[in-house]
């Protein structure tokens, strides 16, 4: 039985991979925030290693270096690096520091393979879950972005961690079509039955709504965000995630039929 390591076991990510792994009757070693201390110990052995840092980390780089370190003194096989769609975009610090941390994962000596997904569809599911009749979001409604499946990505990354056949291999993780938040609204009012519509929200309404109780690091770094998202969306391509899962990418409309019953 293969066993693996998750690094940021406790978070939405972490978890998703978790469950794929077990479906393929994986061992999995679950490693989150209040077990930080005992990881170096459980990287030895190990068949891989997942690497997924914890959400607007403050210093990424350093965090995966520590990670790398301790897997080659384990003598770790292979680690698998999660990124993100679009990691040079200077306008987005967070973005920037998941491209540097890409550079620290390439230059460790180790067999590497880094996943660039793109923001899941999952994100939005609360506020629909809600009841909510208008998805508020604080950049264009109409730009494109390849939203994705969290299960598609999970899966796809579950099996790259128990082939080392992808050792060396960068994939951008893309759902099926370039998609807007105003796209969202409307697959989610046909699959509820119920009115909801995308408005674009003033990022000073954010601030000191949802984002005055971030420190300043984080919201700052959001409203990066925000502002290169209303630019330029976040699109990405689908092909890299197909080929890893042997078949098409679950669609918007399925993935929103599943999630919101």
């Amino acid at each position: 039985m293969p066993r693996v390591v998750l690094i940021g076991a406790s978070g939405k990510t972490g978890v998703a991979i978790a469950r794929a792994l077990t479906e393929r009757d994986a061992e999995v070693v679950p490693i989150g925030r209040a077990t930080w201390g005992r990881f170096p110990g459980e990287l030895v052995g190990c068949d891989a290693v997942s690497i997924v840092a914890p959400n607007l980390y403050a210093d990424e780089p350093a965090f995966v270096g520590e990670v790398l370190a301790a897997a080659r003194a384990a003598g770790t096989p292979h680690v698998v690096h999660h990124s993100v769609t679009a990691p040079y975009a200077p306008a987005m610090p967070h973005h920037l520091g998941k491209a540097r941390a890409e550079d620290v994962v390439r230059r460790s000596g180790l067999p590497w393979t880094i996943l660039q997904p793109c923001a899941y569809v999952q994100n939005f599911v609360p506020a629909l879950r809600s009841g909510a009749t208008a998805l508020e979001v604080p950049y264009d409604v109409r730009r494109p972005f390849g939203l994705v499946d969290l299960r598609d990505v999970a899966e796809a990354t579950a099996g790259v961690l128990l082939d080392d056949a992808h050792a060396g291999a960068t994939y951008e993780l893309g759902g099926p079509a370039q998609v807007s938040v105003a796209d969202v609204a409307a697959a989610a009012a046909r699959v509820t039955g119920r009115d909801v519509i995308a408005v674009r929200q003033d990022p000073s309404t954010w601030t000191a709504g949802q984002g005055a109780g971030l420190g300043p690091r984080e919201r700052a770094w959001l409203l990066a965000m925000f502002a290169y998202y209303d630019a330029h969306g976040l699109p990405a391509g689908p092909r890299a995630l197909e080929s890893l899962l042997g078949r098409p990418a679950t669609s918007l409309a399925d993935t929103l039929r599943r999630e919101l019953g």
